[in-house]
């Protein structure tokens, strides 16, 4: 008795319609070393195996639009949208500060202290945009009194005298 009914027309099994081809795969090792090998034998070769790659969609998180990729996809940003939201309720009591140490009254004087350093940084950087600003306002006022000062160049000769020989 034959199995010929397992096969298909081209003599692959019938199970083997599920798994894609090498050509089908999205980053297939193969396509790696076609595109490397294209890009040795000559640089135009593999720049275009290397845009039909990525035109194609055949990257892994562009790939066909379909029920599979929908639910992964799902999954993914429903996973990072737990991991942001754990992480949120995590930093709401305290600020951005550190995670606690144990000892209340020492997160407190930390927390003070940063606060502190914080705004003396602000004003210690508004303070040198003020020293920058004054600085250029010397310098433009110091070349605007020199422009003004400057001697006023004679002016051009009106005789048209010929040039001596």
């Amino acid at each position: 008795m034959s199995n010929t009914a397992e096969y298909e027309r081209w003599g692959r099994p019938g199970w083997a319609a599920d798994r894609p081809t090498f050509f089908e795969r999205p980053w297939h090792p193969g396509w790696i070393v076609l595109t490397v090998l294209g890009f040795i034998v000559w640089w135009p070769i593999g720049l275009a195996l290397l845009f039909f790659t990525l035109g194609s969609r055949r990257m892994s998180c562009m790939g066909r639009y379909d029920g599979r990729n929908a639910a992964r996809w799902q999954e993914k940003m429903e996973r990072m949208q737990y991991k942001m939201e754990r992480f949120r309720s995590r930093m709401e009591g305290r600020g951005y500060y550190g995670p606690s140490s144990g000892n209340r009254a020492f997160d407190e004087y930390r927390e003070e202290t940063l606060k502190r350093l914080e705004e003396e940084q602000s004003e210690f950087k508004g303070f040198l945009d003020r020293l920058r600003h004054a600085k250029d306002k010397a310098e433009f006022d110091q070349f605007m009194n020199e422009r003004r000062n400057r001697p006023t160049p004679p002016p051009p000769p009106t005789d048209h005298q010929p040039p001596p020989v």
